[in-house]
């Protein structure tokens, strides 16, 4: 089943972020590119299999039924909700960080 991917303005800014950081901090254009072609790869790949990913590992998360996907080349997640066909996207984040509390603090959960 294919499913609509939304992705809220909160996670396309956090992505805007992430992209404009490698690009003007790091400067490097190419990297900056990758991820932006990563997360629009990842995207389509949630579009097919949203409903087989795992859910997060936070007990709050998970009782509001968000779940994660990781980026396919970069160690960037993307956490979602599914309503029915749609799947929205509420937040982008590196692995690296406490993302399911810094998501957590972001939504007021």
């Amino acid at each position: 089943m294919a499913y609509k991917v939304v992705i809220t303005p909160m996670a396309e800014h956090r992505l805007s972020s992430y992209i404009g950081y490698t690009l003007n901090i790091l400067k490097n254009r190419q990297a900056a590119k990758a991820i932006a072609e990563d997360a629009k790869a990842t995207r389509i790949i949630l579009s097919n299999t949203a409903s087989m990913n795992e859910y997060c590992t936070n007990e709050e998360l998970r009782r509001y039924g968000y779940k994660k996907i990781k980026f396919q080349k970069h160690r960037y997640i993307m956490i979602y909700r599914m309503d029915g066909d749609i799947v929205v996207v509420d937040g982008m984040f590196h692995e690296l960080q406490d993302y399911e509390n810094l998501f957590l603090n972001e939504i007021g959960i």
